[in-house]
């Protein structure tokens, strides 16, 4: 959370289009933040061509709207299915579109119970590039905690969208995590 996914995603979809190529961005509906918009913390922001939820079959969606795209975008991946990751590498295979995902491998809990997609795309991306981002403390954040109220909190159910309640997500590196474990 907050190390730049969304912009990073938006980056490679003007750059696409820079060159008179087509895109197709796309995110999950469970990611209700914002609606159908994919929005940065810095401004850019962009409509998504379509949000989808954890039935539709990717790979037909894509084959039948948007087989004459140069590049797939797929914004906050660990809501994906692993069907619907095995979908989108037939989108590669197949259709033979590069499919780029952005999103997180560990849920606020640091593990990747809650998020299947995440699982599968780690187990069968051909490249996995990650997105660094500072902790508030200056040090590399590699976890994604969440705040209820200003404490955090390691438990509760795996989607809790910031937001929608007194809920934050704050990127902490480890010792941070800890030291906010022992506070409460």
């Amino acid at each position: 959370m907050g190390c730049g996914k969304t912009m990073q995603l938006l980056q490679v979809a003007f750059n696409y289009e820079e060159r008179g190529h087509k895109v197709c961005v796309i995110k999950p509906k469970t990611d209700t933040k914002n609606g159908t918009k994919l929005l940065t913390r810095i401004g850019p922001e962009r409509e998504t061509d379509f949000c989808f939820d954890q039935k539709l079959n990717l790979f037909q969606a894509i084959l039948k709207n948007y087989q004459n795209v140069h590049c797939v975008l797929v914004d906050e991946s660990q809501f994906l299915t692993k069907k619907q990751v095995n979908e989108l590498m037939l989108v590669t295979i197949k259709l033979n579109i590069p499919v780029m995902c952005y999103g997180l491998r560990l849920n606020f809990r640091r593990e990747d119970g809650g998020f299947e997609g995440a699982t599968r795309l780690l187990q069968i991306a051909h490249d996995i590039e990650e997105i660094k981002t500072i902790c508030e403390c200056g040090h590399k954040a590699t976890y994604n905690a969440r705040f209820l109220n200003g404490k955090l909190v390691a438990d509760g159910p795996d989607v809790l969208i910031d937001g929608t309640s007194d809920v934050e997500y704050r990127a902490l590196c480890p010792a941070c995590y800890e030291k906010y474990l022992e506070e409460k």
